[in-house]
């Protein structure tokens, strides 16, 4: 950043990294925020920081962490409601301390914070509520800082989103910077122009094509705000990556981002230069001098081949592990929040007690996809929130009805933030009969690692749907093979698999969902892998279908792999599986919506 001519860095404060549980606080290792501000000034860069405590930023419930909701779901976030303000001045009253004295008038490189974030975009419109934050503000970091808003350049999102006292600036992309700017002036007639966010690429969702801006546009529009005099902060600069569950979703809808924030920003998800980068350089450098020092190289990357996996265990023959607890009974399902489980999966179990032909199960509450099992045999359709809602099923009494729910990230922008709940969030019912009694299994992914599994006896393989190529949800293990070399950054690919969960070495790096793209391949620092001669693993929670689930003959176990790469894959479809059914048959495509 400090070689392309940046003299500032903008950053995000995600609430939910750092306080993870009520009174539970993290700021250690990746959560350090006071050592990142830290690295900023030393090398040579002031810092505008992003507090909130909204941030939307496609981050998950835009940073507010899920156990606020866990008591009331009925708040109202980002107004006065005492059962949301509460929990922000305890935050606000925790974090801000520790930044003071990281501010520009302390020896620090804090020049300004961010008060919420594009408020005039929501319908609140709660004027009490930002004086109460810009009170808190100043309340905790003084008078030496400029306080700021940040909305789109309009007058319908400028006059709910800035009171007096929080300096107005306004976000857009490519196109007419001038009409954009003559609007923030009649909200502030004196001081900079400033676009808090420039648009140098955009977000992606699970099924849409990866979003794409070319460098001569976001630079024609660049050269017009800074010939202005203008401020300017690239968004993004470098996306980065949502490891972990730590996407958010879109609204109106329910659109989930990938795992890859990639954005197409100058720096890639790695930190690795672009043509548009250069681009940019380019035109800082016509305004004012670029520091003569090398722009650093791009990491090296390691493409370290290919993986064989093999079938470890279903997910529900690891309910022991996953829920060492043990499950919660319950009359009725209860959503995810109120069982203590923030993110991921959980497994909601009912034993039937009652014969029934062709009947409509049907989840009108599903958050955010769901997996219906019949004795661990999965069914031919996928719970998809309002779309998909029912499916018809035969049971008999005794037999185990499991449906397992993914949390796809929880709705980080607009209204729908307070709608947010994850889980099975209504009753179920069966031929027209309300369910109950339920044995509900908060999943807890951290609990797989590879020294556990190794110690499990392979079974033969997954059960599958009798109507579709559908499988149990699964575990799947392989050993990298790691030559003899520091770790480098890699990609991990995974032709031929659904849709799941990644780990290596036990970090979860993200979800995968090839089948419908644009991301393909994740993106594996190299921090992550383990110095040769030490053993690395990788682990797949595939949740739909897996290349070799139809058995471990010679010819199924040639497609029983992943493989690391390196170089990114992040606008493509890949699935192959008319080549697995030439070799093994009995492979279908299947909807996947």
């Amino acid at each position: 950043m400090y070689a392309g001519g940046l003299n500032a860095v903008q950053t995000y404060v995600t609430w939910n990294t750092h306080n993870p549980e009520p009174g539970v606080y993290d700021f250690s290792g990746q959560n350090d925020i006071v050592q990142f501000l830290q690295t900023a000034q030393d090398e040579g860069l002031v810092v505008i920081l992003r507090v909130g405590p909204y941030i939307c930023g496609e981050w998950e419930f835009g940073g507010f962490p899920a156990w606020i909701i866990r008591k009331n779901a009925s708040i109202v976030l980002r107004s006065m409601d005492p059962g949301y303000i509460t929990y922000v001045d305890e935050w606000l009253s925790v974090f801000l301390p520790r930044i003071k004295p990281m501010l520009y008038s302390n020896g620090g490189p804090v020049i300004m914070a961010q008060v919420e974030n594009e408020y005039g975009s929501y319908f609140a419109c709660d004027y009490n509520y930002l004086r109460h934050l810009q009170q808190r503000f100043r309340q905790y970091l003084g008078e030496d800082v400029v306080l700021f808003s940040t909305d789109g350049a309009g007058d319908n999102y400028l006059k709910c989103g800035t009171i007096e006292g929080l300096y107005s600036t306004v976000d857009f992309g490519p196109g007419d910077a001038k009409s954009a700017f003559d609007i923030m002036r009649h909200y502030e007639p004196r001081g900079p122009l400033v676009n808090s966010e420039y648009y140098t690429g955009w977000l992606d969702h699970w099924g849409s094509g990866h979003a794409q801006s070319s460098a001569a546009t976001v630079c024609n529009t660049l050269d017009s705000m800074l010939a202005m005099g203008a401020n300017v902060n690239m968004y993004m600069y470098e996306g980065g990556t949502n490891f972990d569950f730590w996407n958010g979703a879109n609204y109106p809808g329910y659109a989930p981002v990938p795992t890859s924030y990639d954005y197409d920003g100058p720096l890639t998800e790695a930190g690795d230069v672009t043509e548009k980068y250069y681009a940019i350089r380019d035109v800082i450098k016509k305004y004012q001098p670029i520091p003569q020092v090398p722009i650093p190289p791009d990491t090296p990357k390691y493409a370290y081949g290919e993986v064989q996996m093999r079938f470890v265990s279903t997910l529900p023959d690891m309910l022991r592990l996953l829920t060492p607890s043990g499950a919660v009974v319950s009359r009725y399902p209860l959503r995810m929040e109120e069982v203590n489980q923030n993110y991921g999966f959980i497994l909601y179990r009912h034993y039937i007690t009652v014969n029934l032909s062709n009947a409509v199960l049907s989840v009108n509450g599903t958050r955010d996809r769901g997996y219906v099992l019949i004795d661990s045999i999965p069914q031919d359709t996928i719970l998809v929130r309002e779309s998909i809602t029912s499916l018809t099923v035969s049971v008999t009494v005794g037999q185990i009805l499991d449906i397992l729910i993914e949390n796809q990230g929880r709705i980080n922008f607009g209204s729908g933030i307070n709608h947010n709940r994850k889980g099975i969030i209504s009753n179920v019912t069966l031929g027209n009969k309300m369910l109950e009694n339920w044995l509900i299994y908060p999943l807890n992914l951290s609990n797989v690692n590879e020294e556990y599994l190794s110690t499990l006896k392979y079974s033969a393989v997954p059960k599958s749907s009798r109507v579709s190529q559908y499988i149990t949800p699964s575990f799947y293990m392989g050993v990298i093979n790691q030559p003899n070399k520091p770790g480098l950054d890699t990609y991990l690919r995974m032709d031929g698999w659904f849709k799941g969960q990644a780990f290596v070495n036990g970090f979860n790096v993200g979800r995968y969902w090839p089948s419908v793209g644009p991301q393909i391949t994740l993106f594996v620092p190299g921090v992550f892998l383990k110095p040769y001669p030490s053993q690395n693993t990788v682990v797949l929670l595939e949740l739909e279908f897996a290349p070799c689930s139809q058995g471990y003959s010679k010819e199924t176990l040639n497609y029983c792999r992943v493989e690391f790469v390196n170089a990114p894959v992040i606008n493509a479809t890949v699935v192959h599986l008319e080549e697995l059914q030439t070799k093994i048959g009995g492979i279908n495509w299947h909807k996947w919506h």
